[in-house]
C-alpha cells in the first residue's frame, strides 16, 4: 500500500496523479509490502512505472499470487509463477524479497511441497515465507523442519506479530473487522538470514502501537548490530498513521543506534484543495 484515503492532503499531496503517490510514499518510508500482487499480477509495464518512482535502495515485498500459494498451494501453477516472475523484473535491485504468504491451513505435512518449490524457483531472488499453522509456533520439531526447508535457499521466515493488537477487546470498527481476520500467532524473533522482515500489527490509538512494539526495539537493534539489515512494517487496522508510525519505530532505534541512516525528508504537503 501506498495511497490511502485518510493519508491524502496529510501524508500525500492531494490531488495527486496516480503516477505520483509512489513517489510520495516513498518519501515516507523505504520498503513497501506488495499485497496487491496477491490479488491480480501486474503488467510489467505497471512495475516498471513504480520502478521509475523509487531509487534502486527502495524495498519492495511483492506478495506471490494468491493462485500460486492458496488455490494450487505451490502444486501446478507454473504458468501464473512464470507470468509473476516475468511481471516483477523491471524492479531489479527493489525487489527485496518475494513474500511466499502461506494459509492457515498449510501445515507441518505441507512443508516438502513447500521445499519442492523453494528449490524449483530462479536463485535470482531472495524469498521470504510467511506461515500461519500454530504447529509451526508450538512444535519445536515443526518449527525446525520449516526452518531446514527455508535454509536449503536461503529463505527467511516472516513473523506476523500480532500478540499486542489481542492483548485487549477491539475498539473500533476496523479493530473489530480485523479481530476475525487476522492471526493469532506467538511473537517470534528468531532471523533465519542477514535480511529478517517483521510484519507488526497495533492498534489504532497510536500510544497502543508503540507500547507494543517496544520488544521490537531491542530485536532490530541486535539485529543491526549483528550487521543484518531488518524491514519492518508497521500497521494498523485502519492504517491511518501507519506512515508516521513507521517513521516513529525508525526513530526510536536510531536513538539507539546513531549510526543508522535517517529516513529520506517527506514532500512537502499542502492544504487539501477542492479544485
Amino acid at each position: 500500500m501506498w495511497t490511502h484515503k485518510s493519508w491524502q492532503g496529510r501524508f500525500l499531496e492531494h490531488p495527486l496523479p496516480a503516477h505520483e503517490r509512489l513517489r510520495a510514499y516513498a518519501g515516507w518510508c523505504t520498503a513497501v509490502e506488495g499485497n496487491t500482487t496477491f490479488y491480480a499480477t501486474p503488467t510489467p509495464e505497471t512495475v516498471a512505472s513504480w520502478a521509475r518512482q523509487t531509487d534502486p535502495y527502495f524495498r519492495f515485498v511483492p506478495k506471490l499470487p494468491k493462485v500460486v500459494t492458496h488455490e494450487r498451494r505451490l502444486t501446478g501453477a507454473d504458468e501464473e509463477l512464470s507470468a509473476f516472475l516475468d511481471a516483477v523484473e523491471p524492479l531489479g535491485p527493489r525487489a527485496h524479497a518475494l513474500w511466499i504468504q502461506l494459509p492457515g491451513s498449510f501445515g507441518p505435512t505441507d512443508v516438502p511441497a513447500l521445499a519442492r518449490f523453494l528449490r524449483g524457483l530462479p536463485t535470482a531472488h531472495r524469498y521470504a515465507v510467511e506461515v500461519r499453522h500454530p504447529a509451526f509456533f508450538d512444535d519445536p520439531r515443526a518449527a525446525r523442519t520449516l526452518e531446514e526447508a527455508l535454509a536449503t535457499v536461503g529463505a527467511e521466515w516472516i513473523p506476523f506479530d500480532t500478540t499486542a493488537f489481542f492483548r485487549t477487546p477491539p475498539t473500533s470498527d476496523a479493530e473489530r473487522e480485523a479481530w476475525t481476520r487476522k492471526p493469532r500467532t506467538p511473537l517470534r524473533t528468531r532471523a533465519l538470514t542477514d535480511r529478517p522482515i517483521v510484519r507488526y500489527l497495533g492498534r489504532d490509538d497510536p500510544a497502543r502501537t508503540v507500547e507494543g512494539w517496544q520488544p521490537w526495539l531491542d530485536v532490530v537493534t541486535g539485529w543491526l548490530r549483528e550487521g543484518r539489515s531488518p524491514t519492518v512494517f508497521v500497521h494498523t487496522p485502519d492504517n491511518a498513521d501507519a506512515p508516521d508510525l513507521a517513521r516513529r519505530f525508525h526513530d526510536e532505534v536510531r536513538v539507539r543506534l546513531p549510526e543508522v541512516e535517517p529516513l529520506p525528508e517527506p514532500m512537502p504537503v499542502g492544504p487539501s484543495t477542492l479544485f
